[in-house]
């Protein structure tokens, strides 16, 4: 049988279920949200009291923990057991509940924003944006957050090479798939300088986080990441102790039209 295609749905599947396994990891490696990219996110309901917040497919708690840390009330919501229970496990006082973008698990009009963290590519949006407006309060904002690697610093675009990586600043287009739609008419798109402090080693360990390494067999994984820290090790702005991976983090947001 021939391999999956880079964008069967085979795969897209395989790598959407493939971050459970290694929730530890993911909790451990991944970067946080840039707390200006949160304030962004939140500011057209910013004034809102209580601020309830969802976070939709919270992973591990990455965003989580800025909601937390901005004065929200947050709820989170995610399918995947594994990263379910780590995030309860790091962060036990945040109700985190089992649930889809496309089932959530809360009444209408439940929260007064939607964040998601690393994910919304993932969605089946024809189904997951009737059921986002749903849960929203009328005003309501939706933003997606994608933590991408600035490829525009060249040891960064050598690096994607090396990693066989489409997670890039430039490259990337997974926010590209959010149109306009009739809950949701308006877009705005904003990006924010971020970076995550690394060193060679724990920066192979985040990208052996990635979907695109984790699907893959494990001699090919291991071949893959020996590549990776060797061209980290011999490049001069990577190859002694600590360093700044430099990101930028994409942010898309929407504010929900009244439901009439």
């Amino acid at each position: 049988m021939a391999p999956p295609s880079e964008s069967s749905p085979e795969l897209v599947a395989r790598r959407a279920a493939s971050f459970g396994a290694e929730a530890a990891a993911y909790a451990a490696e991944r970067p946080d949200y840039p707390e200006t990219a949160i304030r962004w996110a939140l500011e057209p309901v910013r004034m809102r009291t209580p601020l309830r917040v969802l976070d939709l497919a919270a992973g591990t708690g990455k965003l989580t923990q800025g909601l937390v840390r901005a004065g929200a009330e947050v709820v989170a919501v995610e399918p995947d057991e594994a990263m379910l229970a780590e995030l309860r496990r790091l962060l036990p006082g945040v109700p985190a509940l089992a649930g889809t973008a496309e089932s959530i698990p809360l009444g209408d009009g439940a929260v007064d924003a939607i964040l998601v963290g690393q994910a919304m590519h993932w969605f089946d949006l024809d189904r997951a944006m009737p059921e986002i407006s749903r849960v929203l309060a009328p005003g309501g904002v939706l933003a997606g957050l994608w933590n991408t690697d600035d490829d525009r610093v060249p040891w960064v675009d050598g690096l994607k090479e090396v990693a066989r990586s489409s997670v890039s600043y430039t490259r990337w287009e997974g926010h590209a798939r959010l149109r306009p739609t009739p809950h949701f008419p308006e877009l705005e798109e904003k990006s924010f300088p971020h970076a995550q402090r690394r060193t060679a080693e724990s920066l192979v360990a985040t990208l052996a986080t990635h979907s695109h390494v984790l699907v893959l067999p494990d001699d090919e994984r291991e071949k893959l990441m020996g590549r990776v820290l060797a061209y980290l090790r011999a490049n001069p702005a990577t190859t002694d102790g600590e360093f700044d991976m430099p990101l930028v983090t994409v942010t898309v947001r929407a504010v929900a039209q009244n439901r009439l």
